[in-house]
């Protein structure tokens, strides 16, 4: 199971990364042609937002592991006990259930988008809308990784720094 997640994370961070280079040669693209060219591609910033928008989608999950996530944990911290490990339960079953909940309106959401193009690019909707699946998807997952680490003891439920990861 933990290979199967390792992959999955592995995929995650290549697809963020093909979106961060793919963003910043949209960027690059938009600076040089507003510098040496009569105009400027329009679609430029387009591409851009749907990327920011997918390298948020990929990467709240990633960032849920790792701990890169706002985290308030100095009250659950200094808690005796276990209660600190069952906060920290709780809150990932709280984010699976919360992913749960919403992919019916994310798959809605997405089945929206068949019926829109974005003005300047020209692409349907729904593979944009479909970021809001990936968002939930991603996330619900890395909180089920999280929770079954913590049922069986394979970890504390912590966020893993990067460090510790590769």
């Amino acid at each position: 199971m933990t290979q199967a997640f390792k992959a999955l994370e592995g995929l995650c961070r290549l697809l963020i990364l093909s979106a961060f280079l793919l963003l910043s040669a949209s960027v690059l693209l938009q600076v040089f042609a507003r510098t040496f060219l009569p105009t400027s591609p329009v679609w430029t910033e387009e591409l851009t937002r749907f990327c920011l928008i997918y390298i948020g989608a990929l990467g709240a999950g990633l960032a849920l592991r790792s701990g890169d996530m706002v985290n308030v944990d100095l009250l659950c911290e200094s808690l005796p006990g276990r209660w600190p490990w069952i906060l920290r339960l709780v809150s990932a079953l709280l984010t699976a259930l919360f992913s749960a909940a919403l992919l019916a309106s994310a798959w809605q959401y997405t089945r929206v988008g068949v019926r829109q193009t974005a003005p300047s690019l020209g692409w349907r909707m729904d593979f944009l809308h479909a970021s809001m699946l990936v968002l939930f998807v991603a996330l619900g997952l890395w909180a089920l990784m999280r929770i079954f680490e913590m049922l069986t003891g394979r970890h504390d439920g912590r966020p893993i720094p990067v460090s510790e990861d590769l």
